[in-house]
């Protein structure tokens, strides 16, 4: 499998609607990575799907801009009909 086969569609969905949070909250790589007690190249990764997002790590996230989330996977939820 292929680098851009790695992750489903809908993990890929849910990677990008957090991306966008992020940049709809004025937040940075950096911003995040601080406020989760990190450095930047581990949001990077996670965001260029060089590494996966543990739910530990969602939930840090979410946190970290601010996001619900239950409420930003109901949305993903919602959004896809299709979990399959």
């Amino acid at each position: 499998m292929g680098q851009k086969d790695k992750f489903d569609p809908l993990y890929r969905a849910l990677v990008d609607g957090l991306i966008n949070a992020r940049k709809a909250r004025g937040l940075t790589q950096a911003d995040v990575a601080a406020r989760m007690g990190t450095d930047q190249s581990h949001i990077s990764k996670f965001e260029r799907y060089e590494r996966r997002l543990d739910v530990v790590d969602f939930i840090r996230y979410c946190r970290a801009i601010e996001a619900d989330a239950p409420d930003v996977l109901r949305h993903l939820i919602d959004d896809r009909n299709d979990l399959s």
